[in-house]
């Protein structure tokens, strides 16, 4: 059984049944997921959360939904790794990537899909929908599947060819819509209104956001039951930017960590940057903002949780990376080169802007510092397959191979 409670809207505080509600009736202010958290402190321990699936579903007790009825696809619990050889290049002394490209679907999108489509099938629906930049699109095309479920996904139609495939692999209702995601999702906006599906960001967004502190209370784990010094999330939405520090925020709650002192700073493209803009104004009142940047998948002009992005960034001392194209290709080769993890666009855009704070010093080099990277490479491709080294073509001789490989090395290639 879960241990949620309501749902209460962020600005008047109005409570609601665990129904599929969005927004507030009265201010219209978004609501989110409340919790019995003496009941939780009382049930759960370190250990049996340790002793739980290597999974997501390990902090079932801090989700919305019943875990005994999930829709398990083996989501989360993914890699925390210490990068000695980033953080040399960098200057940081104590930092570590977290590598949700190891997810199912390759992106951190399965943590909050498994959540939604998990609520959405307890509320009744049979289809799943979402409005997505890709990564989204893939992970719900994927549950709908392993749960017998369909699905309708939208998402613009300049994608990248392998988010593309990503989704219709799973034979979805795949819809590609003439703008930008900001378009696509007014349109399931619209759509939700009349369509009586699952739109796991519009109708169930209260509990898709859910599981994006999954992050955030795995980092802690795996750090041995501590909240980093600082983190460096990609901002897209915002809705991971400000979950994952509610996931530190619980654990202490339940009275499995210290209290967090950890602070937050984001990353966005120059191409597309509503939040880093305020920020370096001084405001919490960002302005939209047409995209225009390699990094679609964080390519939102209009942040849903853009405001509480920037009061996220002023309330822990945080900053916000602005990178441009090149310095974002530059931090997709600079992950690979150093660690090897080949992140989609949004960890170049998390990778420049690690390398931009740090040299600003807004991140100090020993603070223990924790780098989201959501996606994995392959999915963007196309981004960075023109910046590579050619490979070295030759034919099948000793002579040619040695011709062929020292002239790269007399050129101080290799």
């Amino acid at each position: 059984m879960s241990f949620a409670t309501n749902l209460r809207c962020r600005e008047c505080h109005r409570e609601y049944p665990l129904e599929a509600r969005h927004v507030c009736d009265f201010c219209f202010g978004p609501v989110e997921v409340t919790y019995d958290y003496d009941a939780i402190r009382r049930n759960v321990t370190r250990a049996s959360i340790a002793s739980g699936p290597a999974s997501l579903w390990r902090y079932k007790d801090f989700l919305p939904v019943d875990a005994a009825n999930a829709i398990d696809i083996g989501a989360g619990y993914t890699p925390l790794v210490r990068a000695k050889n980033l953080g040399k290049a960098l200057g940081l002394n104590n930092l570590y990537i977290k590598n949700d490209t190891m997810n199912p679907t390759w992106s951190f999108k399965d943590r909050v899909v498994a959540v939604a489509s998990s609520r959405a099938r307890e509320l009744g629906y049979e289809k799943l929908a979402c409005a997505s930049t890709g990564n989204l699109a893939n992970s719900v095309s994927a549950h709908a599947a392993a749960a017998g479920m369909e699905a309708v996904v939208f998402i613009p139609h300049d994608l990248e060819a392998g988010k593309v495939l990503g989704s219709s692999i799973y034979k979805p209702t795949l819809v590609k819509v003439r703008g930008n995601y900001d378009a696509v999702n007014r349109l399931c906006a619209e759509l939700a209104g009349s369509y009586n599906w699952a739109f796991v960001n519009v109708n169930v967004r209260a509990y898709y956001a859910e599981g994006s502190k999954t992050l955030g209370m795995e980092v802690a784990e795996q750090l041995g039951w501590r909240a980093p010094d600082h983190c460096v999330a990609p901002i897209a939405s915002g809705s991971l930017f400000v979950k994952i520090r509610k996931g530190f925020q619980e654990l202490h709650k339940a009275g499995l960590i210290d209290e967090p002192k950890t602070r937050m700073s984001g990353a966005q493209a120059t191409g597309c940057s509503p939040v880093a803009t305020a920020w370096r104004e001084g405001t919490t009142n960002f302005r939209p903002q047409r995209p225009n940047t390699i990094a679609k998948s964080l390519a939102i002009g209009n942040p849903a949780d853009g405001y509480y992005s920037l009061v996220q960034l002023e309330e822990t001392n945080g900053a916000c990376g602005m990178v441009d194209d090149p310095e974002i290709i530059d931090g997709m080769k600079l992950l690979a080169e150093t660690e090897g993890i080949f992140g989609e666009t949004a960890g170049g855009v998390t990778v420049a802007s690690l390398k931009q704070l740090a040299a600003q010093g807004r991140i100090q080099p020993d603070e223990l510092t924790v780098a989201f990277i959501t996606g994995a490479g392959f999915k963007t491709a196309e981004a960075v397959a023109d910046h590579l080294e050619p490979p070295l073509e030759i034919e099948a001789t000793m002579e040619s191979f040695e011709a062929a490989y020292r002239a790269p090395v007399a050129q101080g290639v290799a």
